[in-house]
């Protein structure tokens, strides 16, 4: 599983005209599910996530978690994550997970981050997507929940 967290003032998705997740301070999480993920994937990155020091504490250093500043998260769906680039010019997507895999996985990393108490707010599973963001900093990490544990 791969997640793109963003740190952010403000985000929101919209679709055809609509928004249908927003947030203020937080992060936006892109989350992608690839072929043989399970749900210690979605498990792991979502604790992780939240608990990750990236807001600034009084001393202006990264020390804060999510949790500590009170924010919420985004989540968003982007198989692209997965898409393989080293060969061609054309992505290949055969690494991604098939798509009820995947909404099964994106539905349970999103309710073990409201398990952790964060308010989090959502795009929809395979749907065209305008994401809006202000990113903060910019702070943007790059998470593989097979590279992590």
């Amino acid at each position: 599983m791969r997640a793109c967290v963003q740190r952010v003032t403000q985000a929101s998705v919209t679709i055809a005209g609509e928004v249908v997740g927003r947030i203020e301070q937080g992060l936006l999480v892109l989350l992608g599910v690839a072929g043989g993920d399970v749900a210690t994937d979605a498990n792991y990155l979502a604790e992780k996530i939240v608990g990750l020091r990236i807001f600034e504490d009084d001393a202006g250093k990264m020390n804060r978690s999510l949790l500590d500043v009170g924010g919420a998260m985004l989540v968003v769906s982007q198989f692209t994550l997965l898409g393989d680039c080293r060969s061609g010019r054309r992505p290949g997507f055969s690494d991604a997970a098939t798509p009820e895999t995947a909404v099964a996985l994106y539905e349970s990393f999103v309710a073990e981050v409201r398990k952790l108490g964060v308010p989090v707010e959502t795009g929809r599973f395979r749907e065209n997507m305008a994401v809006a963001l202000v990113n903060d900093g910019p702070v943007t990490l790059l998470l593989d929940s097979r590279k992590l544990f």
